[in-house]
Formats: C-alpha cells, structure tokens, sequence
C-alpha cells in the first residue's frame, strides 16, 4: 500500500494537476482572446468621442500598422519594433473576429502622430506628479538621483572619482537603488564613487510622452542625453536588475571603450536566434494560469487592451489606492514596491515590454559579443528561486561570455536578490567594482 501511496504522489498526482493547469489555462486565455477584442472595439469608440480620434493598436495587419507608423514616425520597424506587438497569438483575431465586428473601420481612422506630445489619454493619470515633466520645457530629461561623492576637498588631490549608473526593472524605479543599495554602501564607496540611479523612460519621475515607441533607441538616446553627456561621463560602471540588463547592455555596448563593468541582477537573457523577442515572450510570460505570478505577467503581455483596463485602475487611481494602502497599513511613507508599481502608463509599460524585453532578445547576442571584443568585465547576480527569469538565462550568458563571473544567491527570488540583503549585495557590487 505503502508503494501504491509513493506512486500516486511521485507520478500520477503531478501529472494529473498539469494536465489540469493545461486545460483550465486553455478555457481561461481563450476567453481573455474574445474579451481583448471587444475591449479594442470598445477603446476606440471611447477615444474617439473623448479624444476626437480613435486610438492605434496592434490589433490591426502588421503590414497596415507598418505603413501607418512610416508616414509619421521615424522608426526602423524591423530593428527597433518587437515582432511581438503583432504576431500575438489570439484566436479570434486569427479567425477574422476583428473584421466580422467592424474593427478595420476605426484601424482606418486611427493616427500614429508623430514627436513626443505633451498629453495625457484620459485613461492616464493627470495628477500633479505624473504630469509634471509636461510643464519642463522641450528638452525631455530623465528623472535622475545622483548622490555625489562625501571627499573632503583636501582628499580630492590626486585621487578619481569613479562614476556608476543605476538601472531599474520593469514596473520600478531608481527608489530600488536610493532607498536601499546607496545607504549600505561602505563609507570608501561613498566618499570616492559618484553613483546616478535613473528613472527610464516611462517609468517613475521620468516622462512619459504618448507618442513615444519606447523602443531601445529611445531608452539608450535618454540616458545618454540626461546623464552620459551632461555629466561628461569619460568613464562608468552599469548596475542593473531585470528588464534594465537589456538597456544596460546595449548601452554599454555603444560606450564599450568607456565602460569599466557591467553587473547584471537576473538578466532576461535568450539566444538570439530566428524568432527571439517571440521565444521571449512565450518563456518570460507563458499562457498559463499558475504560478499567479506568471499568470499576471502573460495577462499584461499578451493582451493590450486588458492590459490597458488593469492600468486604468491602478495607475489611474494610484493616489487613491495609496490612500487605502496608508490606512491599512498605518504608515505615513509607503514602500517604494508599492508606489512604484502604478509610476507609469500603460502605453509606456506595453511597448517597453515588447519593444526592450521581446525586442532585445534579438540584439542582445550583438552587445554581448562587442563587450567580450573590447574585453568589458561582466558580472551576473541571481537568484536560485527567481520565478520571473528562468535559470536558461543565467545558463545562456555564462555560456556566451565565458569569462563572465556569476554569484549565485541561495532561496532568493526575483526581488529578495536584492531586498533583504542590502549589505550583502552592496559587498557584491564592490566587488564587481573594484576587483574587476
């Protein structure tokens, strides 16, 4: 009996509770496919009467949307835009559903405008906060925390300060770095190193234009307008974690004679092979109900218009949520996980999905091997329970960068590699730093 009990836990329950997920997974997405196409019809008829024209989409041919972005903004559309934007698979788009219910007709009277228009969808948040980079002029800049070194002038004789440019994940903001890694750094980091934590394009502080593609060009010609060139950077190290390891990279690989490291925290990281940015999108957020976690990401992935409605009331309303969120929990200042998670639009979010983490995958192969010629130092940080970047990714870039050094963290996930183990991970990137 005993034996037969050993069976069914070891063999026929897993299998049976996977093929459940299967199967539950299939009936829920296939009606999340027929919801995001009524969701489309029903945004473009709210737009335009609110707005005077119905809004783009991807839900339209790719060779229409093509021409559509040709005609007003200038954007190499192989290179920059993720083929992911189009080629998502839903059922009902696939069996002409779009066209039975009239959508080609509003596709035609929908505009991509071009230049980055100072305006918010009513759908986006229009509080002081969120829409203060409006009122700052033409020159967009990043929102950027720079925490100079603590030298005292009679230290500063022939010594040199190191400079260091803090990238942040998907649906964060350089509050990672500020609120945490900047105050447990050692007392020798913080009085010889000048560190620059960066709001990207979209997210946090920084703005958030809606006629914006945030392809990885745009993210790159920000940083490079709001920190490289004003500070005069000659010299730098790169820090980043998740989605900001893409940008990092393709940074450092056009600033490769300048770059002294580059630590990568949970980099998202798939050869770049024929149909990479779609292999991307199916690993990083597969179809599928559980984990939840991976559920919420394949949910705001695939589905654009859903997406869009999720945004509506948490980013939409974040000031609100925050409210209930202080009474709950009794606090004045709440954590920057909870307040950075609504600090941006979902046109900004969307296409910086699709656009830097699918669309990178392609490219990422090409920084890598410009760094490995010009022999830039790079060192890879994960965690062995990270449930959002799979454990092939830390294979793949050890195995693309040989000499790549890779500190593996035990128990922690995608977040815990650096909450939690604040001091430790400061050790880690001293490290990088110095002993690189």
């Amino acid at each position: 009996m005993s034996k037969f009990t050993t069976f069914l836990s070891q063999k026929w329950l897993p299998t049976m509770w996977e093929l459940f997920i299967s199967i539950i997974s299939v009936i829920i997405f296939t009606f999340l496919d027929f919801l995001d196409v009524l969701m489309c019809i029903f945004y473009k008829l709210v737009d335009e009467i609110l707005e005077g024209k119905a809004s783009s989409c991807y839900c339209i041919g790719k060779e229409e949307g093509k021409d559509k972005k040709k005609e007003s903004i200038e954007v190499d559309y192989e290179n920059e835009l993720s083929e992911t934007l189009y080629n998502r698979k839903n059922v009902f788009r696939q069996l002409g559903l779009l066209n039975f219910l009239g959508l080609k007709r509003f596709a035609n009277r929908s505009e991509f405008v071009g230049g980055a228009e100072r305006r918010s969808k009513w759908s986006d948040c229009g509080c002081d906060s969120c829409g203060e980079w409006m009122n700052n002029g033409n020159d967009l800049r990043l929102h950027i925390v720079v925490n100079e070194p603590q030298k005292a002038p009679e230290d500063c004789k022939g010594t040199t300060t190191e400079n260091v440019i803090f990238l942040h994940g998907f649906m964060a903001s350089s509050s990672l770095f500020t609120n945490t890694i900047f105050p447990s750094l050692s007392e020798s980091i913080k009085q010889n190193y000048k560190l620059f934590a960066v709001d990207l394009l979209g997210f946090g502080k920084s703005p958030k234009p809606q006629e914006c593609l945030y392809t990885m060009r745009d993210h790159v010609q920000m940083i490079e307008n709001s920190v490289i060139k004003p500070f005069q950077l000659d010299s730098f190290h790169l820090v980043a974690h998740s989605m900001g390891c893409v940008i990092a990279l393709a940074l450092a690989a056009r600033y490769s004679k300048s770059v002294k490291s580059v630590t990568l925290i949970a980099p998202p990281y798939f050869p770049s092979e024929e149909n990479a940015s779609i292999t991307a999108l199916e690993r990083l957020a597969a179809r599928r109900i559980w984990p939840l976690l991976l559920f919420g990401s394949s949910f705001m992935s695939w589905y654009e218009h859903l997406g869009r409605c999720v945004c509506y009331i948490l980013c939409r309303h974040h000031q609100t949520w925050e409210r209930i969120f202080k009474l709950i929990t009794r606090q004045r200042v709440l954590h920057h996980r909870i307040t950075d998670i609504t600090k941006h639009t979902h046109h900004s979010a969307w296409h910086t999905m699709h656009n830097v983490i699918c669309g990178g995958a392609k490219l990422m192969d090409g920084y890598l091997e410009s760094l490995t010629k010009e022999r830039v130092k790079v060192y890879v940080i994960y965690g062995t329970k990270d449930e959002v970047v799979p454990l092939e990714c830390y294979i793949n870039i050890k195995k693309k960068v040989a000499n790549a050094e890779v500190c593996v963290v035990e128990n922690a996930d995608h977040s815990t590699v650096i909450l939690g183990r604040e001091v430790d991970f400061s050790k880690d990137l001293e490290h990088a730093w110095r002993g690189m």
